[in-house]
């Protein structure tokens, strides 16, 4: 996802995958909970049902929704329901400085709050990694941590959950962004599109000598195999994309094997281990939760096909750069598309040499739409509204880790 300086890069303790719902279309205009999807009909817009009502009259006394970050955008008229049964309080952007944020929880300036609400991630990341430091602080009224985004590796969900603390994520709302953007990397890696923009720019004898010898350097992706690292929400929605669109042979390794009636939507094929997978694949993508470590790494990058191609739309801290740039070099690897880095902000330097050749490199931009943020803004409201009135969360992440346990 596109996330703003003021979010922690990932350095926090290894996070659990996600266990949000896949993306499917119930009616024009909407994303549901189901945990299956229906290739066919899959969902264009960020729209949700209304979830978790109607909520009856409103309390006499408000539970309150802690707003960090800047005032809602998209949606007036949820919001509105929202205000309606909840206090909502929002704290100002000095308050919301790691130091005064801590200040403020000890002193429980913002009262017994019920839950967190951050709806951007333009705003509201301030007080920097959600750690012990930080969780700790929280009154046991807590019961729900909303938040834009589809990563969540700045936040300790494991320490949330041992609080009975639900975590909520947008990768709902994200799943059409970034994978039309993963699959607009895909595509570069086969057909070369950072030599032939590259050569376009640069002076009629560089287009010419593209136009001469780039036909030698491309390649249909129809038949050829990509491998997913994670098929969650937007793995799957590659997965439809790239078999359905391309002809694409599609496999996938995850820490939990799909069902059998998704795998056959989806014309994807479950592989055993990471080795097998990477050995098998054309153009691997990684697109799983970050905090499992550097999967990418000088040793899995030696099971790569001579000439196959890599993408990343996960994060950076999942790959070994160094080892990544190695393998550019010695032609393990033709070519790679990057929207996340290790050093964001920067970009690493032995990578950027090949950003006119052989690398597709972006600037987090994957999940970067209106219409995404539209989506994070509704969804993190719709989980507030669902859990406060004892419903089942939408897009859970740390549910394995409550002490009171709820079935998502």
């Amino acid at each position: 996802m596109a996330e703003p300086t003021n979010t922690p890069m990932p350095t926090a303790p290894p996070t659990p995958r996600s266990t949000s719902p896949a993306l499917t279309a119930t009616r024009p205009g909407s994303i549901s909970s189901s945990n299956t999807l229906s290739p066919p009909k899959v969902s264009t817009s960020t729209s949700l049902p209304i979830l978790g009502g109607p909520l009856g009259h409103p309390p006499q006394s408000k539970p309150i929704v802690l707003h960090i970050g800047d005032p809602i955008k998209y949606n007036p008229d949820t919001y509105a329901e929202l205000t309606t049964y909840y206090e909502v309080v929002r704290p100002s952007a000095d308050e919301r400085q790691r130091p005064a944020f801590i200040q403020a929880l000890r002193e429980k300036r913002w009262g017994d709050f019920s839950a967190i609400f951050r709806p951007f991630w333009g705003t509201g990341g301030e007080m920097g990694q959600w750690d012990a430091e930080l969780v700790s602080l929280l009154p046991d009224s807590v019961r729900i941590f909303a938040s834009a985004g589809t990563g969540f590796d700045w936040a300790d969900t494991e320490l949330l959950g041992q609080r009975d603390i639900i975590y909520c994520n947008g990768g709902l709302a994200a799943a059409e962004a970034v994978s039309d953007f993963a699959v607009a990397m895909i595509i570069s890696t086969f057909r070369v599109f950072p030599y032939c923009i590259t050569s376009a720019l640069t002076g009629a004898a560089n287009f010419q000598e593209c136009h001469d010898n780039g036909t030698s350097r491309a390649h249909n992706l129809r038949g050829r195999t990509l491998g997913l690292v994670g098929l969650g929400n937007i793995g799957q929605q590659i997965a439809f994309k790239c078999s359905a669109a391309f002809g694409m042979d599609v496999a996938y390794y995850d820490v939990e094997r799909k069902t059998e009636a998704l795998e056959a939507a989806l014309h994807a094929r479950y592989c055993t281990t990471l080795e097998a997978l990477i050995r098998d694949s054309d153009c691997v993508v990684l697109c799983t939760p970050g905090g499992a470590g550097r999967i990418i790494n000088k040793d899995s990058l030696a099971w790569f096909k001579t000439g196959s191609r890599f993408v990343n739309i996960a994060r950076g801290s999942l790959v070994d750069e160094e080892a990544l740039a190695d393998a550019l070099d010695q032609g393990r690897l033709s070519s790679i598309a990057l929207d996340v880095h290790a050093n964001e902000p920067n970009v690493n330097p032995r990578l950027l040499a090949f950003s006119g050749s052989r690398a597709m490199l972006t600037c987090h931009n994957a999940g970067g739409t209106v219409e995404t943020h539209i989506g994070f803004e509704e969804l993190a409201m719709r989980n507030i509204i669902a859990v406060l009135s004892g419903d089942k969360p939408i897009t859970p992440v740390n549910l394995q880790y409550l002490k009171t346990k709820v079935v998502a």
